[in-house]
């Protein structure tokens, strides 16, 4: 089987929504989005359906309302966009990705301490 592909802008939003609320009906979600997207309900119908043509989402048509939830973890999804931007954009190189993105934003001291436990992590286990 191959892997769905990677989410567009529009979709990311509905993935959120699925990521934070569980499985959801397409009103669920549609009421879920920022109102300032100015997403119309049938669009969203629309994006969801073909979300889950493309094994972005999956649908459970046992009910009147279908309901759909993520196929994939939030984690997994993010991991599968960073791997793609890393190869597209930095060559391959995850020191390149993760140098440049500390100098886009000021990180707070809770995230350099995180980035720091990592860190020391992935030294530990190379050891």
């Amino acid at each position: 089987m191959s892997k769905a592909p990677l989410p567009t802008d529009a979709e990311l939003a509905i993935l959120s929504v699925l990521w934070r609320q569980g499985a959801c009906t397409v009103r669920e979600v549609h009421e879920a989005l920022h109102p300032s997207q100015g997403t119309g309900y049938t669009t969203v119908l629309k994006l969801m359906q073909l979300m889950a043509q493309k094994g972005l989402l999956m649908r459970d048509e046992s009910q009147r309302s279908h309901v759909y939830r993520a196929a994939s973890a939030e984690a997994q999804t993010q991991r599968r966009i960073l791997g793609d931007l890393m190869q597209r954009a930095f060559g391959g190189s995850a020191s390149q990705l993760v140098l440049r993105a500390l100098s886009v934003k000021r990180s707070s001291p809770e995230e350099l301490e995180q980035i720091r436990a990592v860190l020391d992590q992935l030294e530990n286990e190379g050891k």
